[in-house]
């Protein structure tokens, strides 16, 4: 009870932090907007005033997740102490436009103070403590002690400057200042260059500390760091140039509103693969900016004078210079961005092209090498292994990949055909999103290749299957024509000749050979009947293909609704092609009567001008999720596989199995056209 009330009070607090900064800066403002143009300062929005704005309110949120996250009320605090100070400072103008001058002296103190927290916790303090909220190590508390010392030594040499003279000053009357001490103004110039210098350092440090972290995280400790990292190095960038180019200080005052997103990002650790994207893209951008602008401004500036008068055909000029540059430029600088983020290889596309070319040139065998060789190269890792899951599974390593490999399934069509392992990341950057892309382009590659392999190894199982078979129903026709119908045929014929010499002499007994000889003919029928009928059923030329099929799904499931549907014309197929059918579709209702349980059967049998599709669909209960094809799966495969065709046996979203098989067709085959 005890820690839930601590919880509600540090988010109570958060939220009136939250709340009172911007209320306090927007106060400022409208100070401002009211003084009268000689006492309004030049500049009235600083990166304080975006510290005030934003700081909190995301300090604030992240208190209510963590409340004990000492970085979240370092933003609150800090970002309070800007709002105090921003409107301290205008409330100082505002008492020197009344006249009231001592006032204006004191309000002084509270704004310098509010500058001097606001500029610790912000700029030294969390860069130093993102973003677990502990200091990178021991050694860097050198570098809190600088940045207090450098913003403690401009905060006194602020409160204690002795009041510059008149001749000068940018306003109408001196703001005096009631703690001055007169002996400093030889020493007031040196302390404050020292000071900035020391408060620059310490920043630039801080930032450094991200950059050193960097280097020791794992890869989703990259991810959580570059944001951070890329928001305070950007901030100190921009801060430092602004002191020699004004108008980039706007820029640093839209950047230091993006650092407490950012370092949300970073805490909450929220969708961290996407900052390799804004760094890159940031990096090629700001560098096609800056030389496409020297470009332009370059050429403009040499048209001009060597086609003096002419400045319309100067701008024409560095216009086409500057957009002859962009694009070769963007690709240059794309290129380094990437090498410097992802290793050697940093498009996706790219791998996949030298994937699509190392496909091309060998045999599946071959291709699964190139898969693990390329995918190791982009992915930049310690090592890369596919295995793909057959009846003999087929396993090939690049690299070691570790006991903690990372697995990603290799699905085709549905069906998984094998498994990819990923090992330990290189000592690249940014792995984490690079390899999401690189896998989600790479994987289906991948997976064909495994689906490849995987039906090279059944046709050669197939062929060899099929010798061994061919073989054996030779064996077997001998066997059943030599030991049966040959010896029951051999019977016969002697029973004939007995017959024949009985029939003079004893009528009865030839008539009880002549039925025994009846019943051995019916016998040598069914024998020929059931030899027949293992070659061809003979249904197939009675009914024809969807006529047997639909006689089938009636017999093999009486009590569920079957649909037999035909479409294409179907009479002139290969008789191969129509046993194979027949075959398939025989072993699929036969499962389906043993295993699914179903209620509703379609089968669909559809020509098509260069391909068979057959389709079994059931509503049954489908796949078991630790399915492994059995031998009557594997035979249909074996079957569809001998006439160069594909059968596939998936799951059916909702519950249910799906059998697919096409079987190319021959083009003696085609029906024929007028």
């Amino acid at each position: 009870m005890r820690a839930r009330t601590g919880r509600v009070a540090a988010v109570g607090v958060a939220v009136v932090a939250a709340v009172l900064s911007p209320v306090l800066e927007v106060a400022s403002w409208l100070v401002y907007a009211g003084l009268p143009a000689e006492w309004l300062p030049r500049v009235t929005v600083t990166p304080q005033s975006a510290a005030a704005l934003t700081f909190p309110a995301v300090g604030a949120f992240l208190i209510a997740q963590r409340p004990r996250l000492n970085m979240a009320w370092l933003m609150c605090v800090g970002g309070l102490a800007a709002g105090v100070s921003d409107l301290a400072q205008s409330l100082m103008f505002r008492a020197a436009a009344n006249g009231d001058l001592t006032l204006a002296g004191h309000l002084r103190f509270p704004g310098t103070l509010g500058w001097a927290l606001c500029g610790f916790t912000l700029t030294s303090l969390l860069p130093l403590f993102s973003p677990d909220g502990r200091l990178p190590s021991p050694r860097w508390r050198p570098v809190v002690l600088l940045g207090a010392a450098a913003l403690a030594t401009e905060m006194l040499r602020t409160i204690f400057r002795p009041d510059p003279p008149l001749r000068g000053y940018p306003f109408p009357a001196v703001i005096p200042n009631p703690l001055q001490i007169r002996a400093l103004a030889p020493y007031n110039d040196l302390i404050s260059s020292v000071a900035w210098a020391g408060i620059y350092t310490a920043m630039a440090l801080a930032a450094l500390s991200l950059l050193v972290r960097l280097r020791r995280a794992d890869p989703v400790g990259k991810r959580q760091i570059g944001w951070p990292l890329l928001a305070f190095a950007g901030y100190v960038v921009f801060l430092v140039a602004g002191a020699f180019v004004p108008g980039l200080m706007w820029l640093a005052i839209g950047w230091a509103a993006l650092i407490p997103v950012a370092v949300a990002f970073s805490v909450m650790r929220y969708r961290l693969y996407g900052i390799d994207t804004v760094i890159s893209r940031t990096f090629v951008a700001a560098g096609v900016l800056v030389v496409v602008g020297a470009v332009y401004f370059g050429v403009g500036a040499l048209s001009s004078l060597l086609v003096s008068g002419y400045h319309q055909i100067a701008g024409l000029a560095a216009a086409l210079f500057a957009g002859a540059f962009f694009q070769p430029l963007r690709r240059a600088l794309q290129r380094v961005v990437d090498r410097m983020l992802y290793g050697k290889v940093g498009d996706p596309r790219v791998l996949a092209a030298r994937l699509t070319q190392a496909l091309r040139r060998g045999d599946p065998a071959e291709a699964l090498t190139s898969v693990v060789s390329v995918l190791r190269d982009g992915l930049a890792v310690e090592g890369v292994a596919v295995e793909v899951a057959d009846g003999e599974p087929r396993y090939v390593e690049s690299g070691p990949v570790g006991p903690d490999a990372r697995e990603v399934r290799l699905v085709w069509h549905g069906e998984v055909v094998g498994r990819l392992l990923v090992g330990r990341p290189g000592p690249r950057r940014f792995p984490a999103a690079h390899d999401e892309r690189v896998l989600a382009t790479l994987t289906p590659y991948a997976a064909d290749v495994a689906h490849a392999v995987r039906m090279a190894a059944d046709l050669q199982r197939s062929r060899e299957r099929i010798l061994t078979a061919r073989e054996e129903e030779r064996r077997r026709l001998r066997r059943d024509l030599h030991d049966g119908l040959g010896q029951t045929l051999a019977a016969m014929a002697m029973t004939i000749n007995i017959a024949r010499k009985r029939l003079k002499d004893s009528p009865e007994s030839a008539e009880a050979l002549l039925r025994e000889l009846r019943a051995g003919m019916d016998a040598v029928t069914g024998d020929v009947r059931e030899l027949v009928y293992g070659l061809r059923p003979p249904v197939l030329d009675d009914l024809g293909l969807t006529g047997a099929v639909t006689d089938l799904a009636r017999q093999t499931l009486p009590e569920a609704d079957t649909e037999v549907t035909a479409e294409g014309d179907l009479s002139v197929l290969p008789a191969a092609v129509e046993v194979v059918v027949y075959r398939i579709v025989q072993e699929a209702l036969t499962n389906v009567r043993r295993h699914a349980q179903a209620n509703r059967v379609r089968v669909e049998l559809r020509r098509e001008r260069t391909a068979l599709r057959l389709l079994v669909t059931d509503d049954g209960r489908g796949l078991p999720a630790d399915h492994r094809p059995g031998v009557g799966l594997g035979s249909m495969r074996e079957r569809a596989a001998e006439l160069g065709g594909i059968a596939i046996v998936a799951p059916v979203p909702g519950g249910g199995t799906r059998v697919e098989v096409m079987l190319p067709l021959p083009t003696s085959a085609q029906p024929a056209t007028t």
